[in-house]
């Protein structure tokens, strides 16, 4: 088993999370909501697979107020009217951010969200993803472990 990332190194975890902090405190004030950040944040660990910021990021989902259904469609997002205009902008540059290199379909996706988003909230998007990129790598390569939970979002016992 691999040392955890996080716990072999925790001035250089402190940082990260300290660094995440400020992304998300600069995207509330360019005017990301707090769901747009929650959409973000699961449509790139979805991609990239990250289970541990899965079951974290499907419970803050929860407690911002995404309803379950919008949960379970957000992998087919472009398949339903149910996101509106400005998260539909926010999670193509999840999955451009999260997809790399960047394709022409992704650079159209881009200029489009930039049209809907404004130059501010479109820059406090793209950092949200390229840090929930980067913890999900953490999580990752660390092979953090999902707890199971109960019905009511407890840890099971």
């Amino acid at each position: 088993m691999r040392p955890y990332l996080d716990k072999a190194a925790p001035d250089v975890w402190r940082a990260a999370r300290a660094y995440s902090a400020s992304v998300l405190t600069e995207a509330t004030a360019r005017g990301l909501e707090p769901v747009e950040t929650e959409l973000i944040k699961l449509r790139a660990s979805q991609l990239n697979g990250c289970a541990f910021c899965l079951d974290l990021h499907a419970r803050e989902a929860r407690a911002a107020g995404i309803p379950q259904q919008r949960l379970d469609l957000l992998p087919a997002w472009r398949e339903t009217a149910i996101f509106t205009e400005r998260e539909r902008a926010v999670l193509a540059i999840a999955e451009a951010a999260t997809q790399l290199p960047l394709s022409e379909e992704s650079r159209a996706d881009l200029a489009g969200a930039l049209a809907v988003l404004g130059d501010e909230v479109f820059v406090a998007a793209e950092w949200v993803a390229v840090t929930i990129n980067t913890f999900n790598r953490v999580s990752i390569l660390s092979e953090h472990a999902v707890q199971p939970r109960g019905a009511d979002g407890r840890l099971a016992r």
